[in-house]
């Protein structure tokens, strides 16, 4: 199936602690593969942004970020970047904002940096615990945990100070992932208010395909929970790779396109000054 535009809105350069590129190769692989459009959404982990916090995250990566500082070397590149002359390629400023709601004042206080054209909003860690990625699930209550995950996500959304909703079921990429079995349907109420005040707040859910690469074989979320988005009214979604190396931009969008179109939407957007413009699937 041929696709007019592709575009990936979630990718991580080097200026993310986690990453691995610059913003340039993270670019030039986008314009390699035909791409319209990337936004580059670096890391900043709002619950990590104090002195102390910090030092647990070096526990985690064995890094000590200064989300400050990276992400004003990502706004910097990412303008080098979009300024490239004769590019055929759309380069949108964009930042994740993970766990905003623990430490409001960072979130404030990182999103004054620049100008945005779009925000990722996430939750990878609850309040003084771990990321998921990380977590001992034989030692955990997992209906508990994602009770208290979907909850933050759900007040995360009501904060509202965000274009896209990233990876909506991300514990499940390392719950389902290391083979842990989770009865869903105990959370699809939860889940639908969720996507009732995304819907409510005239903002985004993000199709994220990192998990078509990874041990859960779908994407974060997978088309049960696209289909209920759509079936309650949703129309805005976004894709991103969750691209972390130049080798993964792009990877798994086509697939995210093909199934969008099953799910029943026929329009996809991209940010630009927080302004969602709507592009065909095909």
């Amino acid at each position: 199936m041929m696709y007019r535009f592709i575009s990936d809105s979630h990718i991580h350069s080097n200026c993310s602690f986690d990453g691995n590129d610059t913003v340039l190769m993270m670019c030039n692989r986008a314009e390699q593969l035909g791409l319209y459009s990337v936004a580059i959404t670096d890391h900043c982990e709002c619950g990590y942004y104090s002195e102390e916090d910090k030092n647990n995250l070096v526990k985690e990566f064995g890094k000590i970020p200064n989300f400050k500082e990276n992400i004003e070397k990502s706004i910097i590149e990412t303008g080098r970047a979009k300024a490239i002359n004769n590019r055929n390629l759309k380069v949108y400023t964009g930042i994740e904002l993970g766990e905003p709601l623990q430490d409001l004042n960072a979130a404030e206080n990182i999103l004054s940096l620049g100008n945005f054209d779009f925000i990722l909003a996430s939750v990878h860690n609850l309040k003084n615990e771990r990321d998921f990625y990380f977590l001992d699930y034989e030692k955990e209550d997992l209906y508990n945990l994602l009770e208290r995950y979907f909850n933050e996500i759900f007040e995360t959304v009501k904060w509202n100070g965000f274009d896209s909703l990233a990876h909506l079921t991300y514990p499940m990429r390392y719950i389902k992932g290391k083979g842990f079995n989770v009865n869903f349907s105990k959370f699809e109420e939860m889940i639908a208010e969720i996507l009732k005040l995304l819907i409510s707040n005239k903002k985004a859910l993000e199709i994220n395909t990192s998990g078509l690469r990874q041990a859960i074989g779908t994407t974060l979320p997978d088309d049960k929970i696209l289909r209920l988005y759509k079936d309650l009214g949703g129309i805005y979604i976004t894709f991103g790779s969750d691209a972390h190396r130049w080798a993964d931009v792009g990877a798994g969008i086509e697939e995210g396109l093909n199934l969008a179109l099953m799910c029943g939407f026929s329009h996809f957007c991209i940010y630009e000054k927080h302004q969602p413009h709507l592009l065909p699937i095909k």
